[in-house]
């Protein structure tokens, strides 16, 4: 019974949990739990920042390309009529191409937040649901994160001249109420939409080690979710 896992208690105990994996869960050391957790984490935010980090890693994904902000959105049609297709266009890439930029910085920040986790993140990660450990990353990384991509989209989305004429017009609508406050500039807006993209990827691939054990790289990976199933 001294080999029980203290991190695992509460997944024993679950009625989600088939004594077959009950038994799995009672062979793996304590240890070896929040090491293979660790190294799931590890692998998977790596695995996010790589993947959107890449060209056209926003750009080219459905899922978390970002687009113009709601208040152009309404005009983007009107915009195309009187014949701004083209710094329309030109800014939704900058945009995206600013978040691919900031992307890489995220890595190392995700990496400490691992680092850092207690037996207790740890527990609640191995006893959560299918984003558990995504939502630990959201705790401990996303306000950190928002002060390292903002200059980097900055710099980036500073040199369209729609985006100025946005920020312009943007921050006088925000002190009327009539833009939301997140939406005041284009910068804020886009560090928003790229955390959100990267949270996003972040759960894809904790979804997919909890569901798919067998494919994770890292034997001890394997051995830990594999013993969850």
């Amino acid at each position: 019974m001294t080999r029980i896992l203290g991190v695992l208690l509460a997944i024993v105990t679950t009625s989600f949990i088939s004594l077959p994996a009950a038994a799995g869960i009672a062979d793996i050391s304590n240890r070896d739990a929040v090491s293979g957790l660790k190294q799931a984490l590890t692998d998977g935010s790596a695995a996010a920042v790589k993947v959107l980090g890449a060209e056209n890693g926003y750009f080219n994904n459905a899922k978390v390309k970002i687009p113009l902000p709601p208040s152009l959105q309404k005009i983007e049609g009107m915009m195309r009529m009187m014949g701004m297709k083209r710094q329309a266009d030109e800014l939704v890439l900058s945009m995206n191409r600013a978040a691919e930029a900031a992307a890489p910085e995220a890595k190392q920040l995700l990496v400490d937040a691992v680092k850092k986790m207690s037996v207790q993140d740890a527990k609640g990660v191995l006893t959560g649901g299918d984003t558990a450990a995504t939502d630990y990353f959201k705790r401990t990384t996303h306000d950190q994160l928002a002060q390292r991509f903002l200059p980097i989209i900055k710099k980036a989305t500073d040199r369209v001249g729609l985006a100025q004429q946005y920020n312009s017009l943007a921050g006088q609508g925000s002190q009327f109420g009539l833009i939301d406050k997140d939406d005041a500039t284009i910068e804020g807006y886009v560090t928003s939409k790229a955390l959100d993209g990267l949270y996003l990827m972040i759960a894809e691939q904790e979804k997919s080690f909890r569901q798919n054990p067998v494919g994770a790289a890292s034997s001890i990976v394997k051995k830990v979710f594999g013993a969850l199933r």
